[in-house]
């Protein structure tokens, strides 16, 4: 820690610096946007009074601002900077109270502190704010509306608050509020969070509602959209608001109501927004996470010290690409990445708050009541060398191996591995790396010869583990219009990369995040993975080995699958195909098919078509299309019948048949009658029924009829007919006028070609039938 400050550049140093030490420490201290200002909220006990001290630095000299309130005043929501469009880089204080009274405050160089204005923040004298966020320009609130009854039934009215927004227009002398909008009414209570482009709600712990503290709701402002989220549970769904009336809370969860009730509830100790403008939580576990603003869910980190008690103070604060966290007098650094522990320090002081690091993204400034301290995690000059990092992601990844293949309950560790002596090979690798990477010249020196013999068969893998690093650095490096090239390159290495490598829970969860930030880049990946290409007569054909084969059809175990949106490598695979290349599609399922017969026994439970079938999976796919229109229906047709499955054969049947495309109809009927005598006769009953119902198939009943199976009889094709016939209203007459009615005359050749072909039983005993004499000659008799 570097001491950049002893609070003597502050007006009023001393006595800034005497409210810190009090034991009656502030609950907030707020930085102003320029870094000149500091702000303290403090709350004195018993009883609560709220004080809002500002301090300033010297070199900005001006009138002291101080308020103090005394009950029965309404208690303070909060302090908030907001922009200035006026003048740009300049901003205003807005101070928020209970009731929806607003002060704008404005510092002006050499004046001091000016009161712009004082505003009503809510439109009803009985609205008490609860939560209120700024983002840029605008305010964000959550507001209690009391029912109107005083003896009104509390169950009826639990959800009695509303989510309002409100632009602030700053001129240089006054303020105007904008119109009022409301984002979401009937709503239980809520705490407002804001990042640049999105408001995060955070159910609060006193409303106490079962099922509304399941989830977090994000509204998107811009696209006037709600994401509904359960991160733990992997529940995900989006909603566009077209008309004020959908804002209304219970028709918001109308449909999601009945799977999130069988959710766990939130577990929210602390919640914060970062820099990169997601959401983090602490649980009362320790365990510290990021929802973005998608909704998906991401683990980063696991505090020491167990769970944590209801009224421990935890801070949290980002800077780049770095999470600071404050707990119990020491300060984590925890890479947002990669979620490593970067350093954790031990603090001598009791109270510390993070101010902003104006500039500085390698740094992190601490206020303590000696002071502004700032601690820098800059890199070093020689930490080019990724050899620490790298081995230490040897030992991580071995601990995840051996513990998916341990049958022992107790947790392995780092520590464990490196001391334990019983895996030696996380060992050999980390001192092979730590050779080939520090001595590139004579990557041999000091090694074990039988380290040697392994570095020499590693060296091509470490060769691409180099180049793979080399080219990442490019990416970061490259100007703009080089970074698709390299991205495109990058992505085909991963891509390669992880399908020789176990597909388990987090490589597929790596590759979804591929699939979803290249799409272009991971479907060439894709391609060039497989091996997929057209024959010389048109035909898709692919040369991926067997095992390229299994990754693409492997399937998670279930309680893996939907977590936070993530779907198997197959669906990514089909996915990606329906926005490149979608004709390719039912032949790439007909070739993952065929080597599926080829591996496993039809109706393997450890096949991949054990549970869903694949043309079913693609299928899946193409219904979470936003858009469906007459090309999808092609799709699904051509899935359909690619399987050449019964079932999905007359799926399809059934689906031209309802999109009349009658010719298509008969072609399907003829092409896949073929297949078995069962499917024949399904088919066959399936046209004769319609048969009996229109004429749209008069022009193809010489096609038709020879379709017709050899067990049916005159008799069951008559039972069919009759079955299907239209219901008439009127009297059935002999000679009908209605043209779509079916004649005996459409069905002669039909029946005729029955009577006159020999059934099965006939065939049977058509022996017996055609002896010489009849009856037989009675034998002789023995006198």
């Amino acid at each position: 820690l570097r001491q950049v400050s002893d609070l003597s550049d502050f007006s009023r140093g001393h006595w800034l610096r005497e409210l810190l030490c009090r034991g009656e420490e502030p609950s907030q201290v707020h930085s102003s946007p320029d870094g000149q200002h500091l702000l303290l909220l403090q709350k004195s006990r018993p009883p609560t009074l709220p004080r809002v001290v500002a301090f300033q630095r010297h070199s900005i000299a001006g009138a002291d601002l101080e308020r103090t309130w005394q009950p029965p005043q309404p208690a303070l929501v909060g302090l908030l900077f907001l922009q200035s469009p006026v003048v740009l880089g300049s901003w205003v204080l807005a101070i928020v109270w209970e009731h929806g009274r607003t002060e704008v405050w404005h510092f002006v160089v050499a004046v001091g502190w000016q009161l712009l204005q004082t505003l009503e923040l809510c439109q009803g004298a009985r609205a008490r704010v609860v939560s209120v966020c700024s983002q840029g320009a605008s305010l964000v609130w959550c507001e209690e509306r009391p029912p109107l009854g005083a003896h009104s039934d509390m169950s009826k009215c639990a959800f009695r608050f509303c989510v309002c927004a409100r632009a602030l227009e700053v001129g240089e002398q006054s303020v105007r509020l904008g119109a009022v909008r409301i984002v979401l009414h009937n709503s239980p209570e809520y705490q407002v969070l804001a990042s640049p482009q999105h408001i995060f709600l955070v159910p609060a712990a006193a409303a106490g509602f079962a099922t509304t503290s399941k989830f977090l709701l994000i509204w998107h402002p811009e696209k006037a959209k709600f994401t509904i989220t359960a991160p733990s549970a992997g529940f995900i769904h989006s909603k566009v608001l077209h008309s004020s009336s959908e804002s209304d809370f219970r028709k918001l969860l109308l449909g999601s109501v009945g799977l999130l009730s069988g959710f766990a509830p939130l577990d929210i100790h602390t919640s914060t927004v970062s820099n990169s403008g997601g959401l983090l939580l602490v649980s009362t576990k320790g365990s510290v996470s990021v929802v973005e603003p998608d909704g998906t869910q991401r683990h980063i980190f696991d505090l020491d010290g167990g769970p944590l008690a209801q009224g421990s103070p935890v801070q949290l604060k980002t800077f780049g690409s770095i999470l600071a966290c404050v707990l119990a007098g020491a300060v984590y650094l925890v890479n947002q990445n990669s979620g490593r522990l970067i350093e954790k320090e031990v603090l001598s002081m009791k109270e510390v708050h993070f101010l902003e690091s104006q500039g500085e993204e390698d740094s992190i400034q601490l206020l303590t009541h000696t002071g502004i301290y700032s601690f820098s995690f800059s890199k070093p000059e020689d930490s080019s060398r990724p050899e620490p990092c790298l081995v230490e992601m040897v030992f991580e990844e071995a601990c995840r191996y051996y513990q998916r293949r341990s049958l022992s309950s107790s947790k392995l560790t780092v520590e464990k591995l490196k001391k334990g002596g019983t895996f030696q090979a996380p060992v050999v690798l980390a001192a092979i790396l730590q050779h080939s990477l520090h001595q590139k010249q004579k990557p041999a020196q000091g090694l074990q010869d039988t380290y040697a013999k392994l570095l020499s068969t590693l060296s091509l893998e470490l060769q691409s583990y180099m180049s793979l690093e080399l080219l990442k650095t490019c990416v970061v490096c490259a100007p703009e219009s080089e970074v698709e090239s390299y991205c495109k390159e990058l992505v085909e290495q991963e891509v390669s990369r992880i399908l020789q490598s176990d597909m388990d829970k987090d490589n597929l969860a790596y590759l979804n995040s591929v699939f979803a930030s290249f799409p272009k880049a991971a479907w060439k990946a894709t391609r060039s993975c497989l091996q997929l290409q057209q024959n010389g007569d048109g035909l898709l054909v692919a040369r991926a080995t067997p095992e390229v084969w299994k990754k693409v059809l492997c399937q998670p175990q279930l309680e893996e699958v939907g977590q936070n949106g993530m779907v198997p490598l197959f669906e990514l695979i089909c996915a990606s195909f329906l926005r490149f290349k979608p004709k390719w599609l039912p032949s790439f399922v007909e070739l993952t098919q065929q080597y599926v017969s080829n591996s496993w026994s039809y109706g393997s439970k450890e096949g991949p078509e054990g549970r869903v079938p694949l043309y079913k999976r693609a299928l899946g796919v193409l219904a979470r299309k936003n858009k469906h229109g007459e090309a999808d229906d092609e799709m699904e047709l051509e899935l359909l019948l690619c399987s050449k499955r019964p079932k999905a054969v007359l799926q399809a049947l059934h689906l031209l048949i309802r999109l009349k495309q009658w010719q298509r109809v008969v072609e399907v009927a003829e092409k896949f009658s073929k297949l078995s005598p069962l499917l024949n006769k399904e088919i066959f009953t399936t046209l004769l029924a319609e048969l009996a119902q229109h004429r749209e198939l008069d022009p193809y009943l010489d096609r038709l009829w020879p379709l017709c199976p050899t067990e049916l009889t005159a008799s069951d094709i008559l039972t069919v007919v009759l079955q299907h016939l239209p219901h008439s209203q009127e009297d059935p007459v002999p000679f009908s006028s209605d043209r779509n009615q079916l004649t005996v005359g459409l069905l002669k050749p039909l029946l005729q070609r029955v009577v006159q072909c020999p059934t099965v039983k006939e065939d049977m005993y058509a022996d017996a039938l055609q002896s010489t004499t009849f009856p037989p000659p009675t034998p002789p008799r023995e006198h």
